[in-house]
């Protein structure tokens, strides 16, 4: 009996394999077995974009589970650490504690805040570089600027810029990794005349090193995170600072404080913990978490434990948001001095979690400082002078500063074509849809290690992120599969669920916040349909049932050529335990 295979042509000439009810009758190729054993690995290349802390990880996770396989990271900038490379404006930190933001692998136990400088970030990623000696495999200065997945040869066709000779030149390979973020595309504000000011004007992604804001008079634009991080660092040496907020924001008391108040479980530990007034570990202290394995054990994890916990606040309608609601109220009205004008201009009446939630030490002082003016409502252009405001008022500025984020659109800032076309003209088009924050339907052997920032540390959702795209390319290597990508089916299905889950959180609430792509309204696209633990668990197991596969050979190939000629590689390898079934732990379920 003849068998047939499905195929259709796409309206971009790519021959899409995994949709087709239009039949072609193509004869199938007598079978042979292949004559290698059940577990052998083929030969992959592996690109990666980006030596942020999602590319750095993966450099990692591919050596210690990965055979027969080539990798090189493409990063555009100097050097690695990627947001913590670019972002050095006053004032920069982490908004996760310290001692969470690290990997899993690599602990530090000398953290000097509980919330990290940005340099010490960017530190410690430099140093995992350089001591697990990753720099051979990332090439610095050297920027992606297109891809194109070629369907009958599964591969990825790449175009990259090396910045530092102006070279084009072009790459290959099986897959691609994506880890080129969402917060570090930043942009201008669209203000119209922004380019006339004849003063300084800076972006605090892109902060010059030889600004000296002393004695000048500032305006700072936006109360994001890193307006709120930059206003009480530059407020005490200015001359006077216009601070432009278009719409309220939460800001909670000191973590430290938010914590014991909420009598979570990092309650107790915190009380054998040594901080100054600035949330500042003792050297003291910086010792016992070098000397005292066990109690930094600890301390990492009830403080983990805690941060899980914060999932409860965006529930809405829940007792934790409610009571952590009022909390930060009556904190915010007291830091603010009972100001009239101060408390409505910064307390949302949106609900506490519908924006990210950054620590502010300092903010809410600032605002009140005699050197500082709060100004709301719209700009209504920036001339060469300063900014003139809806009244028709002009403020005379010596320097304009734009804290005013990041394009969080997902669109890629390049050509990345795959069967269904431009990535970048799809996503302009419709909501961005992917599959558990790392695949996209019509893209195959593409992956994004790019977790869902707003769930905590970055730097741990990653790690299972890898390891999850990991599992997938070992599949490939030894299950004979050409080509791999969540079906258009299962993307639905989950994007379905999705849209109904957000409403339940105040991540949906009227708002603008870049969870909703710098939208008052619409879907939420940058986060996971619930907890922390809920987006790890979900990684725990491949969903194979939604995946569409192209098999080495064409695509009448058998899918079960990868059991070969009867042996497993395992047997015929001496350096493995042949007999590893009659161990205890043999019996544990995966």
């Amino acid at each position: 009996m003849t068998r047939y295979r499905t195929s259709r042509v796409s309206n971009h000439g790519v021959r899409d394999i995994g949709s087709a009810n239009v039949f072609r009758a193509t004869a199938k190729e007598p079978y042979a077995i292949r004559e290698e054993p059940l577990g052998t690995t083929k030969h992959v290349r592996i690109v990666g974009i980006g030596a942020g802390a999602s590319g750095i990880n993966m450099v990692r996770t591919l050596r210690r589970n990965l055979t027969n396989y080539e990798h090189v990271i493409y990063e555009k900038n100097e050097k690695v650490g990627g947001t913590w490379f670019e972002n050095t404006y006053p004032g920069c930190r982490c908004d996760v504690p310290s001692h969470n933001y690290q990997f899993s692998w690599r602990r530090n136990p000398e953290w000097s805040n509980f919330f990290a400088p940005a340099a010490e970030i960017e530190q410690y990623l430099t140093r995992i570089c350089e001591e697990e000696h990753m720099m051979d495999t990332i090439k610095t200065q050297h920027k992606v600027i297109g891809a194109w997945w070629d369907e009958n040869r599964g591969l990825w066709d790449i175009k990259v810029l090396n910045l530092g000779t102006g070279e084009e030149f072009r790459d290959q390979a099986n897959f691609l990794v994506d880890g080129s973020g969402i917060l570090n595309n930043w942009t201008w504000p669209d203000i119209t005349g922004i380019k006339s000011f004849q003063g300084e004007l800076i972006h605090t992604a892109n902060w010059p090193k030889d600004f000296d804001h002393t004695n000048k008079t500032v305006a700072i634009i936006g109360n994001g995170s890193s307006g709120i991080q930059l206003l009480p660092t530059i407020q005490p040496d200015a001359k006077q600072i216009y601070h432009f907020v278009r719409t309220p924001t939460w800001i909670i008391p000191p973590r430290i404080v938010s914590m014991m108040v909420m009598g979570g479980p990092a309650k107790s530990i915190l009380g054998e913990i040594e901080f100054d007034e600035g949330e500042n570990f003792s050297e003291r202290q910086i010792e016992r978490f070098k000397n005292d394995p066990e109690l930094y054990r600890r301390f990492i994890k009830t403080i983990e434990k805690d941060s899980n916990a914060a999932f409860h606040l965006v529930i809405n309608g829940g007792p934790v948001q409610a009571f952590a609601t009022n909390k930060v109220t009556q904190y915010m009205k007291t830091a603010l001095g009972s100001d009239e004008k101060l408390c409505k201009a910064l307390i949302p009446k949106f609900p506490l979690g519908s924006r990210r939630i950054t620590p502010a030490p300092g903010y809410l002082e600032a605002l009140r400082a005699p050197n500082t003016e709060v100004i709301t409502g719209e700009i209504a252009e920036i001339v060469p002078e300063g900014i003139r405001r809806q009244s028709g008022e002009v403020i005379k500025l010596d320097a304009i500063i734009c804290a005013t984020g990041f394009d969080n659109s997902f669109t890629p800032r390049f050509p990345i074509v795959g069967r269904n076309g431009n990535i970048q003209d799809i996503m302009k088009a419709e909501t961005p849809k992917g599959y558990m924050s790392c695949a996209l339907a019509g893209v195959p052997n593409y992956f994004s290690p790019n977790a869902p920032i707003g769930h905590g540390s970055v730097l741990t959702l990653t790690e299972h992120i890898a390891r999850y795209i990991t599992r997938i390319i070992i599949k490939c290597q030894t299950e004979n599969i050409k080509a791999i990508a969540p079906s258009d089916a299962a993307v639905a299905d989950y994007s379905e669920h999705i849209a109904a889950f957000m409403p339940r959180t105040a991540w949906a609430a009227p708002c603008k916040s870049w969870f909703k792509g710098g939208k008052e309204d619409g879907p939420v696209t940058a986060l996971h349909p619930g907890s922390r633990i809920h987006f790890f668990q979900m990684l725990d197991r491949f969903r194979g049932e939604d995946w569409v596969y192209v098999y080495d050979g064409g695509a009448s190939k058998n899918r079960f050529a990868y059991l070969g000629n009867g042996f497993a590689a395992r047997e015929l390898d001496p350096n493995q335990d042949s007999t590893w079934y009659l161990d205890e732990e043999a019996d544990a379920l995966l």
